[in-house]
């Protein structure tokens, strides 16, 4: 029987976050618990989810992505040229709207390793290139994706369980599988707690460091796919709101924004817990600013605790995963 420490903390303090906040959701919906409310909030949350889990890996490493919406906005507007037509049209358009999300990270991540760029401005600058192909894409909204293929993705199975939900269930276990327990997935908890000391052991910080922000922009990439599934269109500016709630998503879930430990399970109950709460305090009548006020809050509040942690711990030379 395995013992709960201390790295299960976040992950249980987001489920139950989730779980609370969802419970009120379903209380004050006005059409109650349904097939209908079970997927249309499962579809509504699955892009923050993606976008969430796209901030989750930067954040390991200790850096930020500020260029999520960026990404999100640029593939959702390749979505709306290039996904439709024949099967195999299809199928091409999927895997270059994936493939330039990651194309993207790996950028971000070059910039940051061999330009020696501060992440926060590394992909901010990068976040503004991303905007502006987005708009020259796709300078008003519009556009096509396949109608079957989004219908598929955002259908719902036997009555309760969302395509969207399963199918970011499987994603994320797979991916968090594939690196958690390889050298690549060390390296990245790595870089966030002990860089230099995991160089001495010989981790390579700097490969791990780019893959990171690979899989943040293939994440991203999906996200605005889905997006694209959703509205069967494009729009170049539907990514603004996606960076500061990705990472409102994971704070709310429970992973710190120090780096070096963590969870995909809290990006997904954080994005899913955050877009509940949007969903509350539009049925309870709160005014529209009451959801930004409520991230930044979010957001100032770890922050603050984050600085007082490293106040408090200066020597962050602790044992990594």
């Amino acid at each position: 029987m395995k013992i709960l420490t201390s790295r299960h903390m976040p992950v249980l303090l987001g489920a139950a976050v989730f779980t609370i906040i969802l419970a009120v959701y379903l209380a004050v919906h006005p059409r109650g618990i349904s097939s209908f409310v079970i997927q249309s909030y499962a579809n509504s949350a699955a892009p923050l989810a993606l976008a969430a889990l796209a901030q989750t890996f930067p954040v390991l490493t200790g850096g930020l992505d500020l260029s999520v919406g960026g990404i999100v906005a640029l593939t959702n507007a390749l979505a709306s040229e290039l996904v439709q037509g024949s099967p195999i049209e299809i199928a091409f358009g999927v895997l270059t709207v994936l493939a330039a999300g990651a194309l993207c990270g790996a950028l971000n991540g070059a910039l940051i390793v061999y330009g020696r760029l501060q992440p926060i401005i590394g992909t901010l600058a990068t976040g503004a290139v991303f905007s502006g192909l987005a708009l020259f894409i796709r300078p008003f909204p519009g556009g096509d994706v396949d109608t079957g293929l989004a219908y598929a993705m955002t259908a719902i199975l036997f009555g309760v369980l969302p395509v969207s939900t399963l199918l970011i269930a499987i994603i994320a276990s797979c991916t968090w599988a594939a690196i958690s327990r390889a050298s690549l997935g060390r390296g990245i908890f790595a870089a966030g707690s002990a860089p230099q000391a995991a160089r001495l052991s010989g981790l390579r910080i700097e490969r791990s460091i780019i893959a990171a922000y690979v899989l943040s922009g293939l994440f991203a990439a999906l996200a605005g796919l889905y997006l694209g599934f959703q509205t069967l269109s494009g729009d170049a500016t539907i990514g603004v709101p996606y960076t500061i709630n990705s990472i409102a998503a994971i704070v709310i879930g429970g992973l710190s924004l120090r780096g070096g430990a963590g969870s995909p399970l809290s990006a997904i109950f954080g994005a899913h817990a955050l877009r509940a709460i949007s969903a509350v305090l539009l049925f309870t009548g709160a005014p529209p600013l009451a959801q930004p006020l409520f991230e930044g809050l979010v957001l100032i509040t770890a922050v603050a605790a984050a600085s007082l942690t490293l106040v408090r711990d200066p020597n962050r030379l602790k044992a990594f995963p």
